[in-house]
């Protein structure tokens, strides 16, 4: 049986879309919650609907003036159960294991009819170990028996987590070590590979799903092709009208570079892993994306935006 049974009478939210952010944190369950949930407050608004952010401390400046904003952590929901009141659906991201439960029944008791999840792709290797040692599977789980409609939005990295410093294999640390030295120090500089998509597109996908019903139920692979290293270097170097110098870095060296910036070793043994199949795989990688139905364009209606469109948007942060 669930851990909710649904009931019927339950009353419906005003159509007011809650988003929920957290700071950047360097372990489980990081994703650049911020700039995604910036990037979907702006369409949410321009789509006419009304939209209020749960954000921690930190993270509460920046939002269009139109967006209610209320202070407090999804990893705390019952300190500030006021924010799901009058709610019609959740974006819910940055949630842990041990709390969501009560989130989503603060949510649904709140009169929210349905929670679009920012996931991970941890699921897909996380079904294969014990209950008790899921992260974001536990998290799927307990939407999926909250009682209300619900889709997972399972991204590959997003670009922006560059200034998020939110993966450790979109270059977190690019900004800091372009603008100091003009330097990129990477492992598998020359042959690692890795899938992107632009904050906005993300977002895209995410306001789709919570103003939509085509996506009631499902998992949402919100993909962008693989782009190089050295793909990413040359694009930033361009726009800044410079050479960018690199240094390739032995997996050992990128492992104690990685970890001296905070990383914990999970997240450094998946990045380096990561790294070295996509570049090995490519081929592989590349048509998996492409396969991807709905693809990303499906959804949004246009092409997905480029890492050079990106760079040219964010290029001062690495001035």
């Amino acid at each position: 049986m669930d851990w909710f049974e649904h009931d019927e009478k339950a009353p419906s939210g005003d159509g007011r879309c809650l988003l929920t952010v957290v700071s950047p944190r360097r372990d489980e369950g990081n994703s650049p919650t911020g700039i995604v949930g910036r990037c979907l407050a702006r369409q949410l608004l321009a789509a006419g609907r009304h939209v209020r952010v749960l954000a921690e401390p930190g993270q509460c400046d920046g939002w269009p003036e139109a967006v209610d904003v209320m202070e407090g952590s999804i990893t705390r929901p019952l300190e500030c159960a006021r924010a799901f009141n009058g709610v019609g659906s959740v974006f819910l991201a940055g949630a842990r294991p041990s709390t969501v439960k009560e989130a989503l029944a603060l949510a649904r008791d709140a009169g929210a009819a349905k929670v679009v999840l920012l996931s991970s792709h941890g699921p897909e290797y996380e079904e294969a170990n014990p209950p008790e040692t899921w992260y974001w599977l536990a998290i799927e789980r307990a939407v999926e028996h909250s009682g209300m409609a619900w889709t997972h939005i399972r991204p590959s990295a997003v670009m922006g987590a560059v200034i998020e410093g939110t993966y450790p294999a979109t270059g977190s640390d690019w900004p800091d070590t372009v603008r100091a030295d003009g330097v990129v120090r990477e492992a598998f500089l020359g042959e690692g590979h890795y899938p992107f998509i632009h904050e906005e597109d993300l977002a895209a996908v995410a306001a789709a799903a919570l103003t939509g019903d085509d996506h009631v139920g499902t998992v949402m692979e919100a993909v962008g092709p693989p782009l190089s290293t050295r793909a990413r270097i040359r694009s930033i170097a361009a726009a800044l009208g410079r050479d960018i110098a690199t240094v390739d870095l032995a997996p050992d060296e990128g492992r104690a570079a990685w970890r001296a910036l905070g990383w914990p070793e999970g997240a450094i043994d998946v990045t380096l892993h990561a790294l070295e199949v996509y570049g090995a795989q490519y081929t592989e990688l590349l048509r998996w994306t492409l396969d991807q139905r709905p693809s990303v364009q499906d959804v949004i209606g246009r092409p997905p935006r480029t890492y050079d469109a990106w760079v040219s948007e964010n290029i001062d942060s690495f001035r």
